[in-house]
């Protein structure tokens, strides 16, 4: 029987985001990322053909754990409203619970070397923005607001002002207040209460 990888890869991401929340994105380089676990440089090599691949990952893993858990409590109920104020909710408390990927998701992809990523990192993300922008839009339709401005309404209140909640306590050092997911929330409700 083989003898399991003393660093698998995710205990190699994990380091790596540990050094993108303490020290941005060109803090996550590949021989950081090995001195962070005490893991030989070829460790990282092994699983990554580079630090574009690295970074990709990073960036990736944490995204699409965020909207699991997103895509959840948006359709978490019949009623688009309650389903809109628990996605702002969920922004504000998985941030909560995971600092260091919220830490991390203030940046963009762009931060992460998004133009340099192989080909099937790009598809990942692109299928990821495609069911954001598809949610977004099921979103406005169940609320019964259409066209452009509707929908930029929508993703204000449910994806950039509880982002914006979190990002001014986040970059400021500070951790978030006890009533911050009840603000998101308030916020949300008051952009699409009256469609």
């Amino acid at each position: 029987m083989a003898r399991p990888s003393r660093f698998d890869t995710p205990r190699l991401l994990d380091a790596a985001v540990r050094l993108a929340a303490d020290a941005g994105p060109s803090g996550v380089t590949m021989s950081a990322v090995a001195a962070a676990v005490g893991a030989p440089s070829g460790s990282l090599y092994h699983r990554f053909p580079g630090r574009s691949a690295l970074l990709a990952e990073v960036w990736l893993r944490t995204v699409e754990g965020f909207q699991e858990g997103y895509f959840e409590a948006l359709e978490s109920s019949d009623d688009p409203l309650t389903g809109a104020r628990a996605a702002a909710r969920h922004v504000v408390a998985w941030s909560r619970t995971h600092p260091r990927e919220a830490a991390l998701l203030l940046y963009g992809a762009h931060d992460f070397g998004h133009d340099d990523w192989p080909d099937e990192y790009l598809l990942r993300a692109e299928d990821g923005n495609m069911q954001v922008r598809a949610a977004m839009a099921a979103l406005a339709g169940a609320l019964g607001m259409h066209g452009r401005p509707a929908l930029d309404r929508v993703t204000l209140a449910v994806i950039d002002l509880p982002l914006a909640v979190v990002r001014r306590h986040l970059r400021g050092g500070h951790p978030l207040p006890p009533h911050a997911e009840d603000l998101a929330e308030q916020c949300t409700t008051a952009l699409l209460a009256d469609g």
